[in-house]
């Protein structure tokens, strides 16, 4: 799934543009940012503060961080080490 700081509307604004998601995208949006703070990810100073970091965490079926990495906020992350990553979940 994906977790956005961003509202509901613009979630779905968001996925139309892509032209759909083959993922459920959700929102992080009341009280704003609460899981990405938890997962250590949502910025609070300059620049751009009130948005999380584009990041991928890896969960296994235990709820631990298998693999996790921060991207900079352009880039569009590669997908080859994310899935080498899920075909390891146990």
């Amino acid at each position: 799934m994906g977790i956005s700081c961003d509202n509901v509307p613009t979630n779905i604004a968001f996925r139309k543009h892509l032209g759909g998601l083959s993922y459920p995208l959700l929102s992080d949006f009341y009280p704003h940012g609460a899981v990405a703070q938890k997962f250590g990810v949502f910025r609070t100073g300059d620049p751009l503060p009130g948005i999380s970091e584009r990041a991928v965490f890896v969960v296994d079926k235990q709820g631990k961080i298998v693999w996790a990495k921060v991207f900079e906020l352009p880039t569009q992350p590669d997908n080859a080490p994310i899935l080498d990553a899920l075909k390891k979940v146990k």
